[in-house]
């Protein structure tokens, strides 16, 4: 007999690859699984996964706005419709299993299937879990993490260390480094750097780089610069023909494999699942947290990762000032990015996305 799960969540690319990644891993377990999403409406979920292959719901429900509390009104009204809507969902497709992987849609959906009693396994990527979370996780069966030390949110018997599913393709990087060189028409004599500030982009690193170009070009080190759909056109128009050779300006990368095997250093956010990736990878990375996230989850994400000495970390702040002083230091001392790319390396969980199927699998039979 087929099972039925239900997944929900999204928001970002950090919540909805990892989901995607975990329905994957069960039809490889398990294929004639049914699989259902639940996202958010008007969020990236609802165009990524049936993009992916897979049929999504969506619930009408947004997260708390800080900036305006007017618009706030409506949130016990939505939440109520949600939580509604999301029994509905739950009741029709007949659900033996709901698994969060956070998110807003997550929320209401978890809540609903404790209720009715379904087992619920929660997938926790940050180093620092959210309030909602916390709340779904008194009642969820198990609860997958990344980070060691989570029993300070959760309850320890259920905690299951697994990492963060990542994109396989992405991670893929042995033996293609030429290959990465020559999809961006770089030197393989000359050390490189990759920037990326995820699929939106980020303006503080954009800032750092645009207006450190002359110093790469001076110390001969070449960048790999994903700036963001959001930034590109501005950039493209301000730097056009002043940029120089060894600078590739990209609004987003295609092959995030050539990019990471043509990389000496890495620097980027410190989302979850863009360290997951790393972690993989293997290499020296720098790591520049958002300050514009609930909790300054990011911030402690990388902070996990310097208390190990598995990356260095440059405050938002601080980075228009140093960022570029510091991957060029980096770039200079091959033995601290030796020991830096070791560390990180050792903190992998290449397999999280079977481990945490093969979990919802074995609720299933329990």
């Amino acid at each position: 007999m087929a099972h039925k799960v239900i997944i929900s969540g999204g928001g970002t690319g950090g919540h909805i690859f990892p989901a995607i990644a975990i329905a994957n891993a069960l039809l490889r377990l398990a294929p004639d699984t049914e699989i259902l999403f639940v996202g958010a409406e008007g969020k990236m979920e609802m165009e990524r996964v049936p993009a992916a292959g897979y049929e999504i719901v969506g619930l009408d429900i947004v997260g708390i706005n800080r900036q305006s509390l007017l618009k706030n009104l409506a949130l016990p009204f939505k939440m109520l419709k949600s939580l509604l809507k999301a029994r509905s969902v739950l009741k029709k497709f007949d659900a033996e299993v709901a698994i969060g992987v956070g998110g807003y849609a997550s929320g209401p959906l978890l809540m609903m299937a404790n209720m009715m009693g379904l087992p619920t396994i929660i997938q926790e990527q940050n180093s620092y879990a959210g309030v909602t979370n916390k709340k779904l996780g008194a009642k969820a069966k198990k609860i997958c993490v990344a980070y060691e030390g989570m029993d300070r949110f959760f309850p320890s018997e259920r905690i299951l260390l697994t990492g963060n599913p990542i994109r396989k393709s992405s991670v893929a990087i042995e033996n293609k480094r030429a290959e990465g060189m020559n999809a961006f028409a770089l030197d393989l004599n000359k050390k490189t750097v990759l920037v990326t500030g995820g699929s939106l982009g980020a303006l503080t690193l954009n800032d750092c780089i645009k207006a450190g170009i002359s110093k790469f070009v001076e110390a001969g080190v070449q960048v790999i610069w994903q700036c963001g759909g959001y930034y590109y056109d501005k950039l493209k128009a301000e730097l056009g023909d002043t940029l120089p050779a060894g600078i590739k300006l990209l609004a987003f990368l295609d092959r995030m494999d050539y990019a990471y095997a043509a990389a000496d250093v890495i620097v980027g956010r410190a989302g979850a699942g863009t360290i997951s990736e790393l972690c993989v990878i293997g290499k020296p990375v720098v790591l520049v947290p958002s300050p514009n996230v609930s909790d300054d989850h990011q911030t402690k994400n990388a902070m996990a990762l310097v208390n190990k000495d598995a990356a260095l970390m440059v405050k938002d702040n601080e980075a228009r000032n140093i960022l570029v002083d510091t991957l060029l230091n980096l770039l200079k001392d091959e033995s601290k990015m030796q020991a830096l790319g070791d560390e990180i390396n050792k903190l992998a969980l290449p397999d999280a996305d079977v481990v945490i199927a093969q979990e919802v699998l074995n609720l299933i039979k329990k």
